[in-house]
């Protein structure tokens, strides 16, 4: 089990501007007379924040990142609800958001390497700024859940497929918090779905997350990997999402892949066709029991860097894990912290 304290630790928000000239933020959480090991960046998922990554657990990922000595650079993307609700794309956050961060903490650290710890759809789109060559001072890619093939459960197939076109109909975005306050028709009749179809426990926000992201109940993680604390503080860390983007990964999960919509030339269109632009190693980590994302997305995606780079990337599948417990559970400091520190710290700064 990795030990780590918050003693010591010092936290600042840096301010950056993505290449569309969004106005976004890096929170650096570092111990100044332990920084070994070079920047670490940490990329949240859709409709959440920096913050998911510090939960009240004992150990946090945070926590266990700077124990072992990285500066740590937590990334609020454009998807995160720190900031106005959008509408945004994963090509958006590939081309604009995570290439600026990056250059952000090199010009403030004077590193030449960065490591990064990306999950969900920070994980996509991030891998989308990889293959496209977008981040090249990033040396090794830990993610968590789903990267380059998105594969969902047949029920979230069909919500994607039948259900999103109806909903579109009423809303422009789905928000987690309508389970506590529902201020539209829409909210209101989204949150009778929801209480007609989950329950699993009794906290309204934890059932919204999963019919909106996932087939189960739970879908985003395991009730017996949350302590009491963390169940009740995801309360106040899920927000709005665009339904554009489930537009987005409806056709990537179609295709097979990613695939991009906007048409920016420094992005490919198939981003399995396109040979990755990136000497960075990946180590790809999934939950058996994710039901956001199978675990059969990353398996897919190691298959598919190590067909290009033998005996170079590397697959971990976490027993009696999901998805976002993989970095909150109650116990991930001793099950899962270990296989991601050890994953970043294989590839040693220059």
């Amino acid at each position: 089990m990795i030990q780590v304290s918050s003693t010591h630790q010092v936290e600042t928000i840096v301010p950056f501007s993505a290449g569309d000239g969004l106005k976004l933020n890096l929170i650096n959480v570092k111990n100044p007379a332990n920084v070994s090991r070079g920047p670490v960046i940490v990329v949240h998922g859709a409709g959440v924040r920096a913050n998911i990554f510090r939960a009240p657990v004992e150990n946090t990922i945070v926590d266990a990142l700077i124990e072992q000595g990285y500066d740590v650079w937590l990334e609020n993307w454009r998807a995160s609800i720190d900031f106005d609700s959008r509408f945004w794309t994963l090509d958006q956050a590939a081309l604009y958001d995570h290439p600026y961060a990056v250059k952000k903490i090199i010009e403030i650290t004077g590193a030449t390497e960065v490591k990064a710890l990306i999950h969900c759809q920070g994980s996509t789109s991030f891998t989308m700024s990889a293959v496209a060559g977008l981040v090249p001072q990033v040396s090794t890619i830990v993610s968590n859940g789903v990267s380059l093939h998105p594969v969902v459960p047949p029920w979230s197939k069909f919500k994607l497929s039948f259900m999103l076109p109806l909903v579109g109909l009423i809303t422009d975005y789905l928000n987690p918090q309508w389970g506590i306050a529902a201020p539209t028709m829409a909210a209101n009749l989204i949150n009778s779905l929801v209480r007609l179809t989950h329950h699993e426990c009794d906290n309204p926000v934890c059932k919204q997350v999963s019919f909106t992201y996932g087939s189960g109940c739970p879908a985003l993680w395991l009730h017996e990997n949350l302590n009491h604390e963390t169940h009740y503080w995801l309360n106040q860390e899920f927000a709005a999402v665009p339904l554009c983007f489930f537009k987005q990964i409806t056709q990537c999960i179609k295709w097979g892949n990613l695939v991009a919509i906007e048409g920016f030339p420094a992005l490919p269109k198939d981003f399995a066709r396109a040979r990755p632009k990136t000497t960075a190693r990946f180590a790809f980590i999934a939950g058996e029991d994710n039901r956001c994302f199978l675990a059969e997305s990353q398996k897919r995606s190691y298959r598919y860097f190590s067909s290009i780079t033998a005996d170079f990337h590397s697959l971990h599948i976490f027993p009696k894990y999901a998805h976002l417990d993989v970095f909150m559970g109650k116990n991930a400091a001793k099950d899962t912290f270990p296989i991601i520190i050890d994953e970043l710290n294989k590839g040693t700064f220059h």
